[in-house]
């Protein structure tokens, strides 16, 4: 420890021009994402803290720091604005915390494509497509503080991901530049299938500088809300919707009862006991939508145009993915949540048999969208009422048995939040080209590939 100590004093003395951060309350906080979701990762990673942090601004400042990392053999963790879930930005083994946040700008944007720095919030991104008429494909629930990069290591889906897929799906992100982790670092441009072998792997195997990524054509979305008091009419409504080839939509997510009721901020429209389908969709589908709500016996009990939601910079969409999450736990701390894909085709099926299973353990929350090969599925982020985690393995394990897919967002390791596989071996080739020192934040991947 005192030897790391003293590696970090002189990466202080070697690069003096740089923003650090020396404040211990602030590394605290910096070295946290939001794992503390999961009451297993708050367990397991508490204590965790990185030596010092550092928020470079430029390529040049980059790979100056990374140089002297890879000399020094100091532990590199990156990080964008922390909203991950799984201890993604908490660094394991210390060492340096490289915030990307000061490494912001627009490159350019084109019609259907744009290019930006990695540390952009992807709200300000939006910011500068929309003028062209063009908007993000996909965005998380936390797209104001979110960053492009983040996005890019450690998000799956969002809202979009109803037209467009996961992020992963080809054509959503067309390239990346990235920089190698050794003394001499290296600048390399990965474009499509290859750029994507550094996706989802939260910064573990490459620190990824910029993204260029598809655009969709902006549409003037209506934010509403339905409610319903029969399950099975809520459910079939929100997946006609979801699938209504001629609804241009943007968002469509379901919320069982109870979930409904841990949304204080919204309680006025939802009554108590409700089951409920929030959504997004094109103005000029208001009038088939409303005729799909009566013929399942709903009621639109909030509506906002996209003026009125611009005016107000309030948006439905931050109550969606793991912001429900969010919002239920700061009215009950004993929840914590699952990560659950269905088989297309028989997800209505599957969603209501457990939620019949699961009443008053498992609470219901699925958000539509497409799946890799174009068909119309859900991911969920179920609510569960934490008791042990013994419980909640069984939990786990009892859902794999029933044929559904499990990422499980209790466990710090790469490997195994990924239902428990290996990495591909391109992968891992690409963990060796970029990290040869094993330096991105050890411990991170279970078998951690190192050269040599």
């Amino acid at each position: 420890m005192n030897a790391r100590l003293r590696d970090i004093e002189q990466l202080h003395l070697e690069l003096p021009d740089l923003d650090w951060i020396t404040d211990p309350n602030r590394i605290e906080r910096l070295s946290q994402d939001f794992s503390w979701f999961s009451p297993v990762l708050k367990r397991q990673l508490e204590g965790k803290v990185a030596d010092s942090v550092v928020r470079p601004r430029t390529e040049d400042e980059i790979r100056r720091l990374v140089a002297a990392c890879a000399r020094l053999k100091l532990p590199l963790t990156i990080r964008g604005s922390g909203t991950g879930n799984y201890g993604q930005t908490t660094p394991l083994a210390g060492g340096v915390v490289l915030d990307m946040t000061g490494y912001n700008g627009v490159l350019w944007t084109r019609p259907g494509v744009a290019r930006a720095q990695a540390g952009i919030r992807l709200n300000e991104l939006e910011k500068a497509t929309r003028p062209t008429a063009w908007e993000l494909r996909c965005v998380p629930s936390t797209f104001r503080s979110a960053t492009l990069g983040g996005l890019f290591g450690g998000g799956f889906g969002g809202v979009g991901s109803i037209n467009h897929g996961p992020l992963a799906a080809p054509g959503n992100v067309l390239g990346i530049k990235a920089m190698t982790i050794e003394s001499e670092p290296q600048i390399v441009e990965l474009r499509g299938a290859e750029a994507m072998r550094m996706h989802h792997l939260w910064g573990t195997n490459g620190l990824v500088l910029e993204i260029e990524v598809g655009l969709a054509p902006c549409q003037p979305w209506l934010e509403t809300l339905v409610t319903f008091s029969d399950f099975d009419q809520a459910i079939a409504f929100a997946d006609e919707l979801a699938r209504a080839p001629g609804l241009a939509k943007r968002e469509v997510a379901f919320f069982a009862s109870p979930v409904p009721d841990y949304l204080s901020q919204l309680a006025e429209h939802l009554p108590k006991g409700c089951h409920a389908v929030l959504s997004l969709v094109a103005e000029p589908g208001e009038e088939a939508m409303k005729e799909m709500v009566a013929a399942r016996g709903g009621t639109v009990s909030y509506r906002r145009t996209a003026d009125e939601v611009a005016r107000s910079h309030k948006t439905l969409m931050e109550f969606t993915w793991n912001h429900t999450t969010l919002h239920a736990l700061k009215v009950d701390k004993t929840l914590t949540y699952l990560q659950t894909s269905f088989t297309p085709g028989q997800h209505v099926q599957q969603i209501t048999e457990l939620t019949k299973r699961y009443a008053g353990e498992v609470f219901m929350h699925a958000e539509f969208l497409r799946t890799m090969d174009g068909q119309m599925s859900c991911s969920a982020l179920q609510l569960v009422r934490f008791t042990t985690e013994a419980r909640l393995a069984e939990i786990i394990r009892e859902h794999r048995e029933f044929g559904v897919r499990i990422n499980n967002p209790h466990t710090f390791i790469v490997e195994d939040g990924k239902a428990g596989g290996d990495l591909p071996e391109e992968v891992v080739a690409v963990k060796r080209r970029f990290d040869p020192l094993g330096l991105l934040n050890p411990g991170k991947l279970r078998h951690h590939p190192v050269a040599g």
